[in-house]
């Protein structure tokens, strides 16, 4: 995908992160992912969700909301 196109994605789902607002974030993001995985109807996704937490989960840190 050319650079330009790669942009018009990342404006359009930041307006629709600015839409949803920040408590149904997470749970929208979600379902972008889902819904990305299903068209491209492999599991090739999943070294896709790894590559991009870098840089955003510490080594050995686990996330738990209590």
């Amino acid at each position: 995908m050319r650079q330009d196109h790669l942009e018009t994605v990342y404006d359009a789902l930041a307006e629709a992160i600015d839409a949803v607002g920040p408590a149904q974030s997470e749970v929208y993001l979600a379902k972008v992912a889902i819904a990305l995985a299903e068209r491209l109807g492999s599991t090739a996704s999943l070294a896709a969700i790894e590559e991009c937490k870098t840089g955003f989960v510490d080594a050995g840190s686990v996330r738990r909301d209590t």
